[in-house]
């Protein structure tokens, strides 16, 4: 299992967010990823700040709400 790939369900531990679920969209570089959760902002991320989880999620879209649905879900 990789760590930090696209679709992965992480959690994050650092700053306002923190303790809540989110998805990694992208993968900027080796530093820092692209999340988005559903009380999570679409915003770029520390990958430091993320513990990842047994989750991932298949992004068949770029649609946000949809992949909000889908964590949603998961929860």
């Amino acid at each position: 299992m990789a760590a930090i790939e696209v679709g992965r369900v992480c959690v994050k531990t650092a700053g306002r967010e923190a303790g809540e679920n989110g998805v990694i969209l992208d993968i900027i570089d080796k530093n820092f990823v692209e999340v988005v959760g559903v009380n999570v902002k679409n915003r770029r991320c520390n990958v430091s700040h993320l513990e990842p989880t047994e989750n991932k999620i298949e992004l068949k879209s770029d649609d946000i709400e949809e992949i909000k649905k889908e964590l949603e879900s998961l929860e």
